[in-house]
């Protein structure tokens, strides 16, 4: 039975409540809903646990505990109940991302025992569209990578993971998992880059996609080649292909110091729409 409000670890069989939970917001959760929904609610598979909130016997918030801390749905009441589990756990994930609200409460819960911090993005602009750009013509060049030409876009990864997150994704493990997700996305046709004798120019993923909604991760463009405009008309490309091939509604997140790339994406076509805040250790 039940008590008013409860706390716990979601087991499979509680799948279609948790889906309900996570489309109720299709643009925010794509992330985790793309995950789960391939992966199911199983820690082994899911890559982590997903933390239920209950009200009254109801399924009404989420946070999934992997790599990522991530909060969904998060009421206040929710939010204090995740943080408490959290810091009995002990600090496994290597950052808290989420809408800015919810995980900015979460981190002033966490930050006593977690802290300090590596580094706190507590504004970044989510932007999303559900058009083709109006403004910017789509770069012909930019395409899917094949799976040949995982050696040649590797090292743009890297560069493009360090410069965003500040750490090297070749660190630890020797950058085994990195490179597994990096192989799966061109496998699944979600990588996208324009490649010029041998050269990754530009470069963008699909990161996370559902049928409601998809997420572009992972933009970069090689020092060399910044200040053309390739950002934008590689942008343009790869918003096309995910409109007609992947899902109706395509988002970013950007950070908000990062003037270039917001002008960039309104250009492109995208709107702000509300913002996610990341903590990173």
């Amino acid at each position: 039975m039940l008590t008013q409000t409860t706390t716990r670890v979601l087991d499979p069989g509680e799948l279609p409540a948790a889906l309900a939970v996570l489309e109720s917001a299709p643009v925010e959760n794509a992330f985790v809903t793309s995950r789960v929904q391939v992966a199911g609610l199983d820690p082994w598979r899911l890559g982590g646990e997903m933390w239920g909130w209950y009200a009254d016997g109801r399924l009404r918030s989420l946070c999934y505990s992997g790599a990522n801390l991530v909060p969904i749905c998060a009421t206040p009441e929710a939010i204090r109940a995740f943080a408490d589990r959290a810091r009995r756990a002990g600090r496994r994930c290597s950052s808290i991302v989420g809408p800015a609200g919810p995980t900015a409460q979460l981190w002033r819960l966490l930050e006593p025992s977690w802290g300090p911090a590596r580094e706190v993005r507590p504004n970044q602009p989510l932007m999303v569209t559900d058009r083709p750009s109006s403004d910017v013509a789509p770069d012909p060049l930019v395409r899917r990578v094949r799976k040949e030409e995982m050696d040649v876009l590797m090292p743009a990864c890297v560069a493009m993971f360090t410069e965003e997150v500040g750490v090297s994704p070749l660190a630890g493990d020797g950058g085994l998992l990195y490179q597994a997700r990096v192989a799966e996305l061109i496998s699944t046709g979600r990588s996208f880059a324009r490649i010029e004798d041998g050269k990754v120019l530009f470069k963008a993923e699909i990161g996370a996609a559902t049928p409601r909604a998809c997420q572009i991760q992972g933009v970069w463009v090689a020092p060399e080649a910044r200040g053309r405009g390739l950002s934008e008309t590689g942008m343009a490309a790869v918003l096309r292909q995910a409109l007609t091939d992947v899902a109706p509604v395509v988002s970013l997140y950007v950070n908000d110091y990062n003037t270039p790339a917001r002008k960039a994406y309104s250009r492109v076509g995208f709107r702000e729409t509300g913002a996610f805040m990341s903590v990173l250790f």
